[in-house]
């Protein structure tokens, strides 16, 4: 008799790590700028609302290329799409090195984003081709969980990088941006050789196991008849356009922190570069441990809305206490509390987005709900940018920042049980 348990527990083993491998590697892609602007922005003379624009340019060419990114990847498959996703982005972050003004670091910043979308919402449509709903938002929360141990690892090796300033010649933060490109290139290679592009294709799989996946995932089909299957229907969605709000009120957040995270521990503590890497890794710990409690709390209450609710509004909490608390132990502690909320927002958050969205649709609707939200990562890192420009330290940033988890769990508190049918209502 075929165990749903363990079928679950054989796929994770399987697919979860090298998937959060791959995100690890994407996301200190993403936010390495943050480190090296703590040398960069000294040796460029750029000024926080440089920084936070160019910062934040990444996500306007995330945005224009993702829906498409997403589509092309259900056509030729996971492993074809994925390996150009991450030979580009690797080629275009270690080019990061060659920075020389304000020009070539907004190009290459919004050329990061184009050769990388794609990448998260291909790997959401692919756990759905695998994990049963009931299953999914732990799958995704450890997935997921890859952005917070990035900032743990990212950290402390961001800080040893920048001290290898001046050898051969190099900045250190030409360093960085050398060296951490390079794995997501030789990761691209090995894309090919462990992702199976869907359950029949995967040769750990017995017969019986392949059959019970696609009919378990087949009955789910089948069990919701008003899903969203198509492009048409995607676009169209007022439920997926009102997700999409929910999550850039979360990612306003979660990059604004991110990307400015480095330079507010220095503000605060006024340590040197390599200690400023090993200190921010602190709120990163505490996220990666949130949303693996967080993700699993809401598979096995079989509940996403409150979970996201209070995630959120603990997020908004932390950011505020932060703002107002100045001791420098007592601020990274509210820092902490805030990335807990901000990530234990995201499994359930995916969990409950996938539940409505099926085949073309489903590839469409998650890039769609994907690149709409991380506007919020081009508006939270350049407003933080904005406002740190005109004030002496970013309390009043913090602040600007924690408007936006909180306006996203009123939105999501907004879907009742009884009402959610008829807010999300397609006709």
């Amino acid at each position: 008799m075929i165990s749903e348990t363990a079928i679950v527990s054989k796929l994770t083993r399987r697919l979860i790590p090298f998937m959060f491998l791959l995100y690890v590697v994407s996301y200190l892609d993403r936010i390495n700028v943050g480190f090296a602007a703590l040398q960069l922005n000294k040796a460029l003379n750029f000024d926080p609302a440089v920084f936070g624009l160019g910062a934040g340019l990444f996500f306007i060419g995330y945005f224009i290329f993702e829906i498409p990114s997403n589509l092309i990847m259900e056509r030729v498959g996971t492993r074809v799409w994925m390996a150009r996703i991450l030979v580009t982005w690797g080629l275009i972050s270690s080019a990061m090195m060659f920075v020389g003004g304000v020009a070539a670091f907004y190009a290459l910043r919004f050329l990061l984003g184009v050769a990388e979308a794609g990448f998260f919402p291909g790997m959401i449509l692919y756990l759905t081709y695998w994990f049963p709903a009931a299953a999914r938002g732990r799958a995704i929360a450890r997935f997921m969980t890859a952005t917070a141990i990035a900032g743990v690892i990212g950290g402390p090796i961001s800080g040893v990088l920048l001290n290898l300033h001046g050898i051969a010649g190099l900045a250190g933060w030409q360093w960085l941006f050398l060296i951490e490109g390079i794995p997501a290139i030789i990761l691209g290679f090995l894309v090919f050789a462990i992702l199976p592009d869907r359950p029949q294709a995967a040769r750990w799989l017995t017969a019986g196991e392949k059959a019970w996946i696609i009919s378990r995932l087949e009955e789910e089909r089948q069990a919701a008849p008003d899903h969203v299957s198509t492009l048409k229907e995607a676009f169209g969605s007022r439920r997926v356009w009102m997700l999409a709000l929910i999550y850039f009120a979360v990612i306003m957040s979660f990059y604004g922190v991110s990307l400015w995270l480095p330079q507010i521990v220095s503000s605060f503590s006024g340590m040197s570069d390599l200690l400023v890497g090993f200190v921010s890794a602190i709120p990163y710990v505490a996220a990666s441990l949130g949303m693996v409690v967080i993700g699993k709390s809401s598979d096995r209450r079989a509940e996403r809305r409150w979970h996201v609710a209070l995630s959120a509004f603990a997020a908004a909490a932390g950011l505020i206490a932060a703002a107002f608390l100045k001791t420098p132990a007592i601020e990274l502690a509210a820092l902490s509390f805030a990335a807990i909320g901000i990530w234990g927002t995201l499994g359930p958050f995916w969990a409950m987005s996938t539940e409505y969205l099926r085949g073309t649709g489903a590839a469409a609707g998650i890039a769609l709900i994907n690149s709409f939200g991380n506007l919020g990562g081009f508006l939270g890192p350049y407003l933080v940018g904005i406002v740190r420009s005109r004030t002496d330290d970013f309390a009043l940033a913090l602040l600007t920042l924690a408007v936006w988890p909180f306006i996203g769990s009123i939105l999501t508190l907004s879907i009742s049980h009884q009402a959610a049918k008829q807010i999300f209502a397609d006709r």
